[in-house]
């Protein structure tokens, strides 16, 4: 894959932290995907649970705004987040995986609603509530489940999440 072609499917993975649509990406778009996360799986804002996720939700925002948000304007634009996806992806695509780890092993908890990992319908719900299409949601769900086993542990989740960004298609 050459560097434009790159940086245009990096480009497209924009619109999915563009929760509201705003042409922006902020911290309210990350607030909004813990809301509805929240929501899906009948957890309370106020539970632990709920905390954890809102917390894990503004650390994703802060990792994405520091590798991002290149005016410091409190938001990223498309371009920022192309320039800085692609700047940080290149030399190691795990490091964006890593920003996430706090709002997934929360999400992680909300979705394992019987403590023995997420199931892949689980995942497609909570990823059709942050915006993926239904058969996508449906394919990635069933492909998180590296080992098989019905279950969807937290390293499987990161490397799905880092592959997202590095594979080729759209």
């Amino acid at each position: 894959m050459d560097s434009a072609e790159y940086e245009a499917k990096i480009a497209s993975r924009f619109a999915a932290f563009d929760q509201d649509g705003s042409g922006y990406i902020d911290r309210e778009d990350f607030s909004g995907a813990a809301a509805a996360l929240l929501a899906e799986f009948g957890t309370t804002a106020r539970s632990d649970k709920g905390q954890a996720l809102y917390s894990g939700a503004e650390a994703f925002w802060q990792g994405m705004a520091g590798i991002a948000d290149v005016d410091g304007d409190q938001r990223v634009s498309r371009q920022e987040f192309v320039t800085g996806a692609v700047k940080r992806l290149r030399d190691n695509p795990e490091r964006f995986a890593e920003i996430a780890r706090p709002f997934l092993h929360a999400a992680i908890a909300v979705a394992d609603e019987d403590g023995g990992g997420v199931t892949p319908d689980a995942a497609r719900r909570a990823l059709r509530v942050l915006g993926v299409g239904e058969e996508a949601a449906v394919r990635v769900a069933r492909d998180l489940d590296v080992d098989g086993d019905g279950r969807i542990q937290e390293a499987e989740i990161l490397t799905g999440l880092a592959g997202y960004y590095v594979t080729p298609e759209p």
